[in-house]
């Protein structure tokens, strides 16, 4: 990536003009593009980010501030990334130290770097770790059988370390740690076929557990490629792959969120159906917050609760058994009953949005102990929702301070006027001015 005047003439134009590096350079920047190799002497070693960047072979003699430079090429935050892997030809250790200490406030007499036979030290010392924390759990089919068995060994192994919350998040911390240092030393001589497969298990596991409870799987771009697809696959293979998407179909979320509640009942793995059971709870109850926010509260109250109690089973078959089963029931359950309250209104003859409103209104009559006609109710709470739908117009309302003092007085003057609260209150006025303005964010 540089030329001088006294380059071979065909060299020289291979570089193209100034246009041509500054597209090559936002193209190197994108994950996918097939750009991942480029050759450098002094261009892009400093002021050039790249955050997926994660590795750097060096063999140019470089000191202080221009080393630091450099070597921070590979050290930016990316999703999947926890660490740059800087490949030394000629010995930049000490200097490197010597640097650290200088900008970055090292110890020249310290490591300031973690060497690749330190990534191989913990690689060891997580794997010994790991493999006690499966115990008796026999994964070997992983390397001997059959792709279907090997899939199932993934789920199996997945449902093995979700036994309790305490055992899940014990393995997740050192499958994370192992993931970290193998990224460091994947291609060392000291680390056997036999334990690859093993990290490539055990990072299979993990990256199904982090998908059932976050989502998104965590990059795996160290492990093989067969070892990538057959995660998704065994995602895929207890058919939840479509429920773990969910999320992204919300124009159809209420018809089809019972059926998918009713599918995942049928699960054999009981704590992959209760995250993904808690998956479409929370997605569903998110989407139902942004019109009703009050009920939408109560209802993710009564999800946590649910929740605790399955964070809360104990290493026992028969108690892990029946609380799996009532928290499961539970959650079916929660999820009928928020489908039920979405239809409420139509008994009470107005709108799903002025049943939000409505909602809160009588929400805080209780809450402050005082006595509402309920006819009356009805009639104001479409008359609030008639206001905030007026307001929506304004596209920029949000930021606008004037349109949200508008609709704050338009508020009081209409609660004022049908007598709510009977006796003043500031506290009142505050709650349903942070429904209007939740109801406007989402619906506006």
């Amino acid at each position: 990536m540089t030329r001088n005047k006294d380059d071979n003439l065909e060299l020289y134009n291979l570089l193209g003009t100034d246009e041509d590096r500054r597209a090559w350079a936002e193209v190197f920047k994108k994950p996918k593009s097939n750009f991942k190799i480029a050759i450098v002497v002094d261009m892009w070693t400093t002021g050039f980010d790249v955050d997926c960047l994660d590795t750097m072979y060096i063999d140019k003699p470089l000191q202080q501030h221009t080393l630091v430079q450099t070597i921070s090429r590979v050290n930016r935050v990316y999703p999947g990334k926890e660490k740059g892997l800087v490949v030394d030809y000629i010995g930049i250790k000490s200097s490197m130290n010597v640097a650290l200490k200088r900008y970055a406030q090292g110890d020249a007499n310290v490591d300031s770097v973690e060497n690749i036979g330190q990534s191989v030290v913990m690689v060891k010392d997580e794997l010994d770790i790991i493999r006690r924390l499966f115990g008796s759990f026999n994964y070997s089919v992983f390397s001997t059988g059959t792709p279907l068995e090997q899939l199932d060994c993934l789920n199996r192994g997945a449902e093995w370390m979700q036994r309790t919350k305490e055992q899940e998040n014990l393995f997740m911390g050192h499958a994370k740690k192992l993931k970290s240092a193998f990224n460091l030393c994947s291609n060392s001589e000291e680390i056997d076929d036999a334990e690859r497969e093993e990290i490539h298990y055990f990072c299979g596991v993990r990256s199904i557990i982090y998908k059932l409870t976050i989502g998104d799987t965590p990059d795996i771009s160290q492990m093989n490629r067969r070892v990538s697809e057959m995660i998704e696959e065994a995602i895929q293979s207890e058919g939840v792959e479509e429920i773990i998407q969910i999320g992204n179909d919300k124009k159809n979320l209420d018809v089809l969120s019972e059926e998918y509640m009713e599918r995942l009942g049928k699960l054999k793995l009981p704590n992959t159906k209760v995250k993904l059971m808690e998956r479409l709870l929370k997605t569903v109850i998110t989407e139902f917050k942004k019109v009703n926010k009050v009920k939408g509260v109560d209802f993710s109250k009564r999800l946590n609760t649910l929740v605790e109690k399955y964070n809360e089973r104990r290493d026992s078959a028969i108690f892990a058994d029946e609380v799996l089963t009532e928290v499961a029931n539970q959650m079916a359950d929660l999820l009928k009953e928020l489908n039920k309250e979405k239809m409420s209104f139509q008994n009470l003859g107005i709108s799903y949005e002025e049943k939000a409103f409505y909602d809160i209104l009588k929400s805080i009559a209780k809450q402050f102990g005082f006595d509402y006609p309920e006819d009356k109710l009805l009639k104001l709470a479409a008359e609030i929702k008639k206001i905030v739908a007026d307001k929506s117009k304004y596209t920029d309302w949000s930021t606008r301070d004037d349109i949200k003092a508008e609709l704050k007085m338009d508020l009081i003057l209409i609660l004022a006027e049908y007598g709510y609260p009977p006796v003043t209150n500031d506290e009142v006025f505050k709650e349903i001015l942070e429904q209007a303005e939740n109801f406007k964010k989402y619906n506006g």
